[in-house]
């Protein structure tokens, strides 16, 4: 499959992400502005890719977070209304704010709600729901697809989006004294994430299929973007080794934790936020279910 030009997760929902990472509400808002920020082409060009039989009028993005997928799929269907759904009170509060600041506010209703629960609040019957990085953060995945076949209007599009992994940010022979540093942290976090989000990374495709839908259409999104473009990624990566310091630390050796320590301190000349050989690499599938 051809890779497109840009989303995820974003890691991007609260329902979605639980706090794996040991970072409180506001320190995981920041991380999921900036990846909305810098994989904003992404995202564009999987609304995009949509395999829509007609513009979508009422959308549901669950797992909302900050609001990347919802203004993403404002700005693709300008006739479309949007309810954002989310666990945190405080990332729809910072949805409702930018939705004012964008002047969209008229088209974007936010509701709290917990979606591993067996009963939803009443989302409407939407033509296309959007669930980006959240599906994986579910206890009972099967139950919620097959809510939300329920919510979908007949006909109706399910646009799954989810990440392998958290982004790459260094090349593989950095830092000069740690080569490798960030791929043993990551690994450093297996064992968590088997134990607390044991459906990440997994093929929805038979799930989805499982639950009544139809898959009409699956797409791998390869992303690097190098860190010449967007001064944001210094901070996209220094936010994201911070989560997975906080997961990794007790299984990293003393000489990697130390390295890993000065890549974060932002004091330090061997800061992350100092580098100039940053890039962002990840992958994320995104399937295209329908309700026939």
């Amino acid at each position: 499959m051809p890779p497109a030009h840009q989303h995820t997760p974003h890691h991007g929902s609260s329902h979605g992400h639980h706090q794996e990472h040991g970072v409180g509400d506001s320190g995981q808002a920041e991380i999921l502005d900036l990846d909305a920020e810098v994989l904003a082409e992404h995202i564009a060009s999987v609304t995009g890719w949509l395999p829509l039989k007609s513009e979508p009028r009422q959308i549901v993005d669950l797992g909302c977070g900050t609001g990347a997928g919802t203004f993403a799929l404002l700005e693709r269907f300008p006739e479309a209304h949007v309810t954002a759904v989310d666990a945190s009170a405080g990332h729809l509060q910072l949805l409702r704010e930018k939705a004012c600041a964008c002047g969209v506010s008229d088209r974007v209703r936010t509701v709290q709600a917990d979606l591993d629960t067996n009963h939803w609040p009443d989302f409407g019957t939407p033509d296309l729901v959007w669930a980006s990085a959240s599906m994986h953060h579910m206890a009972h995945p099967d139950r919620t697809l097959h809510s939300v076949h329920e919510l979908l209007a007949p006909g109706g599009l399910f646009a799954v989006v989810e990440l392998d992994g958290f982004p790459r940010f260094l090349p593989a022979d950095a830092p000069e004294d740690r080569p490798g540093l960030e791929d043993r942290a990551h690994a450093a976090t297996d064992s968590f994430h088997a134990e607390h989000v044991p459906h990440r990374g997994a093929d929805w495709g038979p799930m989805l299929s499982a639950a009544g839908f139809t898959v009409e259409d699956e797409r791998i999104i390869t992303v690097n973007i190098e860190g010449s473009r967007s001064e944001a990624i210094g901070r996209y990566a220094y936010g994201s080794l911070q989560r997975i310091r906080g997961v990794a630390a007790p299984a990293l050796s003393p000489e990697d934790l130390t390295a890993l320590d000065e890549l974060l301190d932002t004091d330090s000349p061997n800061s992350i936020l100092r580098r100039d050989d940053l890039a962002v690499r990840t992958e994320r599938t995104v399937w295209a279910a329908r309700r026939t």
